[in-house]
């Protein structure tokens, strides 16, 4: 008799924990592809199938067995209750509801409207994020809230990855912060403008300076324009063109180096999309794919300088500048300027150009000496002996790398303003506590960011875009469409970081599927691929330089002392016309297959031509 009830128990206790396990997506959606997953599959079995029931509907779905697992895909045309059976020893029935596929475009798409009305990234990333969680949660209010802070912002935050982006961007924010105290980023600027004697060499020191100050948009922005208002002032350069210069090169320089507050910002959102579709690249290797791609700030920073160099200008901008140089400004009106400047900056004895140049060059150096350690000892440590370059980049990790070199040179600042007298610890520390908060927002929106890409992933946004799209886009013009819609986005919003974050965990997903449904060879689907990550960060630019909203634009004026609807009215005409032919002559080709080396150069080369063709020389 005990041995029967052992024998009982232990069957139940066996079979239990043998009984296959199926897993359902955290909501199932019509008109998309739902993966339902069975585990403890066993090893006689070598396909399983599936049926689904909805009224007179109904189909079997099928999938072969991978080791002790399957995963099938299942297509449901419409939304309602629907009935899974799942055979085991018998039929099994789980009664689900299914949500409309239309709903996936909703959190996206109210995160996109809300802050083209409101201009509150945050609070519109915040939006989307809730209204997501409460088709997964059922609509249930209190969960969906509860949810939102302690599941899905908390997961994007634990990310081992993600807490690597957020310490690297908050240890370079606190180096530029340093830097710009110390009187490092003043003494460069003062090195360049020693150059400045004529309208034109002023425009060129200007521009230059732009991509000396790369690390950084904002410091770009406040840094070059109050050092350079004096002397283009008194060369007769307008308030106009200068904010012009300032904007055009803060972000677009500051979005293609390698190295500068951008940088964890952009490998973040091209990482979380990458693994969106499972793909094991390395962000930091995508990253530096996309460089020949980012057709408008390249093209954005070569038109200023041959504006400058040419002193040819077009528009609002030909008139502003005619104006300037038949006015005359008294040496007291410029000694007052350095004045006031002066009084908010270190003395002159104490601005040191070596003081800005050694942490970033510490910055550059860590970096690739990081990447070539950590390439190299995972290549070893699995194995690997002969290898290339390309090969220790691929394997490297970029997250640490730049975490190790930004550390570093935010001790290098330190020692550099103590150790000359320049500030005392305690202002050191301070300088450094205020660069790392100026980042704070950028980790916030960052967060929300990977909050929102959960939401899109788990309601497979990507999917049920493509759904619709797929019998109606060439991904050839993929790219275009993604720069476009970026553009708008990032000029009704005001923001390009913004615009990223919404974008950018949408279109890496649709760009990997439509290609695969198109059938495109590998080769084909990543210059797409690749195309569509360097339109999302193009596009956000351009648009963020059209935009009279946009905080760059603000600030390149303010920083100038140029009238902000004055400097928007002259720059938008450039920004437009750059915009339309890196479109026409670089995103389009390219995803065609042409070179982006030759559609640089041909963008250069009209570019030119046009400036020749619209612009008139500055002549009083």
């Amino acid at each position: 008799m005990n041995f029967k009830i052992f024998i009982i128990l232990f069957t139940m206790f066996f079979s239990d924990h043998l009984a296959q396990e199926i897993s359902y997506p955290s909501i199932l959606l019509s008109e998309v592809p739902n993966k339902i997953s069975v585990k403890n599959i066993p090893n006689t079995i070598d396909t399983v199938n599936l049926i689904v029931k909805n009224g007179d509907w109904q189909q079997t779905f099928y999938s072969k067995v991978e080791g002790s697992e399957a995963n099938i895909s299942v297509f449901l045309p419409s939304s309602g209750k629907y009935s899974f059976m799942f055979f085991e020893g018998g039929y099994k029935t789980s009664i689900k509801t299914v949500m409309p596929g239309w709903l996936s475009i909703v959190p996206p798409l109210l995160a996109i409207l809300l802050a083209l009305l409101i201009r509150q990234v945050i609070v519109a990333l915040f939006a989307g994020i809730y209204v997501g969680l409460l088709f997964i949660y059922e609509f249930n209010p209190l969960t969906a809230l509860l949810r939102l802070i302690d599941t899905n912002l908390f997961n994007a935050l634990i990310d081992p990855d993600h807490i690597y982006i957020i310490l690297f961007t908050l240890l370079i924010g606190g180096v530029v912060g340093i830097i710009s105290k110390n009187g490092g980023t003043i003494g460069l600027a003062n090195q360049i403008t020693k150059l400045a004697k004529t309208p034109r060499s002023g425009m060129i020191a200007s521009w230059f300076m732009g991509i000396v100050i790369f690390f950084d948009d904002y410091a770009n922005s406040l840094i070059i324009g109050n050092m350079m208002r004096p002397i283009t002032d008194k060369l007769k350069v307008s308030r106009e063109k200068l904010a012009y210069i300032v904007d055009s090169t803060a972000a677009p320089i500051a979005s293609l180096v390698i190295i500068s507050t951008w940088i964890g910002y952009e490998l973040g959102l091209i990482g979380d999309g990458l693994s969106a579709i499972n793909s094991d690249q390395n962000p930091y290797e995508v990253f530096i794919q996309t460089l020949p791609y980012r057709f408008y700030p390249i093209a954005a920073l070569f038109f200023v300088f041959i504006t400058s160099y040419w002193e040819r200008d077009f528009g609002p901008m030909h008139k502003a500048e005619i104006n300037a140089r038949k006015l005359k400004l008294s040496e007291k009106e410029v000694n007052n300027q350095k004045a006031n400047i002066a009084k908010s900056q270190l003395s002159l004895s104490k601005t040191r150009w070596y003081n800005g140049a050694i942490p970033i060059l510490v910055i550059l150096i860590g970096t690739v000496a990081g990447l070539i350690f950590t390439g190299i000892n995972s290549l070893e440590s699995a194995g690997i002996k002969n290898y290339g370059l390309d090969d220790i980049i691929r394997e490297s990790d970029s997250y640490k790398s730049l975490l190790w070199a930004s550390l570093i040179a935010g001790i290098t600042a330190v020692l550099l303003t103590i150790s000359q007298g320049i500030r005392k610890l305690e202002e050191t520390i301070k300088a450094w506590h205020s660069g790392v908060q100026s980042m704070m927002i950028a980790c916030i929106i960052l967060v929300m960011a990977w909050g929102i890409s959960s939401i899109t992933n788990d309601l497979k946004t990507a999917d049920y875009v493509i759904s619709i799209l797929s019998d109606s886009i060439n991904p050839r013009f993929l790219p275009a469409i993604v720069f476009v819609v970026c553009g708008l986005i990032s000029f009704a919003t005001g923001t390009s970081w913004g615009t990223m974050a919404i974008v950018m965990p949408i279109v890496i997903p649709m760009a990997s599927t439509i290609t695969g449904i198109e059938g495109y060879s590998a080769v084909d689907s990543h210059i797409i691929l690749v195309g569509v990550i360097s339109s999302v960060l193009a596009g956000s630019v351009w648009g963020d330089h059209c935009s009279p909203i946009a905080d760059t634009t603000i600030l390149s004026s303010m920083a100038s002392k140029c009238d902000h609807i004055a400097h928007v009215k002259t720059q938008l005409p450039y920004a437009i016309m750059v915009g339309l032919v890196t479109l026409t002559f670089g995103d389009i080709p390219t995803a065609f297959g042409l070179s982006p080396y030759i559609s640089i150069v041909l963008i250069l080369s009209v570019l030119t031509g046009l400036l020749f063709i619209v612009g008139k020389k500055v002549e009083v």
